[in-house]
């Protein structure tokens, strides 16, 4: 995967961040949104990111993620 791909959301993740279900458990799986960064590297240095794909849905709504939960759509 690269930054600017669509991705979706394959497995069952539950949020409780969600702009439109505040403070609410809710699933996003099968959302689509855009790639817009990998975290492997912080002041130059390389990090081990748990979450490092950063995946935008909406204007409001961003979330992170490990690689096995999302895919290329």
């Amino acid at each position: 995967m690269k930054i600017g791909d669509r991705v979706k959301v394959k497995e069952s993740v539950i949020i409780y961040h969600h702009p439109e279900h505040k403070k609410e458990a809710f699933d996003i799986q099968g959302l689509e949104g855009e790639l817009i960064s990998i975290k492997t590297e912080w002041q130059g240095r390389p990090i081990s990111a748990n979450f490092p794909y950063f995946v935008k849905f909406t204007k409001k709504f961003k979330a992170h993620f490990c690689e096995h939960e999302i895919t290329i759509s």
